[in-house]
């Protein structure tokens, strides 16, 4: 029964890679260039240009590079593979926590055929979201074998030594790969603490806990102590997309509305990550019933209950640690959805286990069956309006038309512009697919007010490569402003120039002479 929704997981995903419904991101270039380079040689530690998201999931695209040759389908396959071990591991969870093993099947098929959001983001690669997930269940996992073997030990049986350094492997692991593993670890270790406040012998096992943290986190510590701390810590806590402005209370009261209104929508599939817009409405009222339901049940049965068992614990701690964080942090300033994928397995089995109550047994099987169905009709909804499809982007000027990228390689190729200047996010997907015959470094806005920032060029050698090229053209993407611009700065200098369109990309190419963005005032951070 487990491998048969792991394998309808993987059915809806080559399903909708098959009808190309994912159209190819910068990000996800990005861990296909680092892949490659690691093939000749290199060993990054981290997401190209930032220190935080470990480069694991590069490594692992590496080795399917190396099996299956150098495609954006490999890219895709290692993220397909990496969550269907995530819906197989939360069905095993499920069998941990509960006699009723009905209730880890069920809350499988919900995680096997979830909504928009979970689907986008576990198909498309952005670095390491995949790894968190499944990370997170073997955390969850290990801590509950551990509380049960606490509570049935005898006092002269032996320690499970080996299981606390293996929980601290996985929280130390989770903590390089992705710092969203957190909210795993977390309420993990308050839990396990809380449920063994009794037990003898803690420090040892704390110890050990802490022994396999840092042997799972080596790389993080390694960055730390060769590079230093500060980009470590600044970016864990999302330095990277604090962009915000005022009080500390107004970024609050921001981040409180992007939660309760942006993010609850997104999380329970009612909108897709990218867009505010309905999916499903005839059913939306029915599935939000379902929703208020389960939640007053949960309420209802801890308060009869008059204590909240362990599986509880542990699902209430990962919701309230998420909450937290994104309150607290700056990360509180995106609402797309990427940050809400933890609370897909709470949902899943505190749904479950409420259907699994009804009476009678018609209405159980409707109700399992409304969930599902309101997620493959997101899926549909989405997958069939491309461009945008189901995309990474929610800033709607980046919503670029990729299935035009083969004809504007082929074009670049054949007019010999090989090196030039473009924004990120056709910068790395464009190397990719030309197999780095292209390099455009990102030094250009793709804001339309023409905000930029020079962490978008994260990949130093192709700034290197671009600027001793005697030769360079632009590519723009859907900004008029830019394009004004770009050709004011032309004429001003005297430059000449030829102009093609090729879907969504205007292309400048053979320009008189090279001229770099820094020569027309682009190029640098400009808030």
């Amino acid at each position: 029964m487990a491998l048969g929704i792991t394998g309808l997981s993987i059915v809806l995903k080559i399903v909708l890679l098959t009808i190309g419904a994912f159209p190819f991101n910068a990000d996800e270039a990005v861990v296909g260039l680092m892949a490659r380079h690691i093939l000749q040689g290199a060993h990054p530690i981290f997401f190209y240009g930032q220190a935080y998201m470990g480069s694991l999931d590069a490594w692992l695209v590496a080795l399917g590079f190396a099996l299956l040759g150098e495609h954006v389908e490999v890219i895709r396959l290692v993220q397909i593979l990496l969550y269907a071990l995530t819906v197989f591991s939360a069905i095993l969870l499920g069998w941990m926590l509960w006699e009723d093993r009905r209730i880890g099947v069920l809350a499988g098929v919900f995680l096997a055929i979830p909504n928009v959001n979970v689907t986008l983001y576990t198909t498309v690669s952005l670095g390491g979201y995949g790894e968190a997930l499944l990370i997170g269940n073997l955390i969850l996992m290990t801590t509950v074998t551990l509380a049960r073997k606490a509570q049935h030990q005898a006092a002269t049986v032996r320690d499970p030594w080996e299981l606390w350094g293996l929980l601290g492997f996985w929280m130390g692991l989770g903590l390089w790969v992705h710092g969203l593993t957190l909210v795993y670890s977390v309420p993990a270790v308050g839990v396990l603490l809380w449920h063994l406040k009794h037990q003898r012998r803690m420090a040892k096992q704390l110890a050990l806990l802490g022994v396999g943290f840092v042997v799972g986190a080596w790389p993080w510590w390694y960055f730390a102590l060769t590079q230093g701390w500060k980009p470590l810590l600044t970016e864990l806590l999302g330095s990277a997309v604090a962009v915000e402005a005022g009080s500390w209370w107004q970024k609050l009261l921001q981040h409180a509305f992007n939660l309760v209104i942006l993010g609850s929508t997104v999380t329970l599939g009612f909108r897709p990550p990218w867009a505010v817009q309905w999916l499903g409405l005839p059913l939306m009222p029915f599935v939000l019933s379902l929703w208020m339901f389960v939640a007053w049940d949960g309420i209802r049965y801890w308060r009869s209950k008059k204590s909240i068992s362990f599986a509880d614990m542990l699902f209430a701690g990962i919701g309230l640690t998420l909450v937290a964080g994104f309150l607290f942090t700056s990360f509180g300033v995106d609402p797309s959805g990427r940050y809400f994928l933890p609370l897909a397995l709470p949902l899943a089995f505190w749904a479950a286990r409420w259907i699994l109550r009804l009476q009678p047994k018609g209405l159980r099987l409707a109700c399992a069956g409304l969930i599902p169905l309101y997620h493959l009709w997101g899926i549909v909804a989405c997958a069939a309006q491309n461009p945008p499809g189901i995309t990474t982007q929610f800033y709607a000027p980046t919503q670029i038309d990729q299935r035009h990228l083969p004809a504007l390689s082929a074009f670049l190729k054949q007019t010999g512009e090989t090196r030039g200047y473009s924004n990120y996010w056709v910068a790395y997907p464009l190397a990719f697919i030309s197999q780095e015959e292209l390099i455009f470094t990102p030094r250009l806005p793709y804001h339309l007010d023409l905000r930029y920032t020079s962490r978008d060029d994260r990949y130093p050698p192709y700034a290197l490569m671009v600027s001793q090229s005697e030769r360079v053209a632009y590519v723009t993407t859907n900004n008029p402003a830019l394009d004004d611009y770009l050709k004011q700065a032309f004429t001003r200098l005297g430059i000449s120039y030829q102009e093609a369109h090729i879907g969504d990309y205007r292309i400048y190419y053979r320009l008189s002479r090279p001229v770099h963005p820094q020569e027309i005032g682009l190029g640098e951070t400009r808030p």
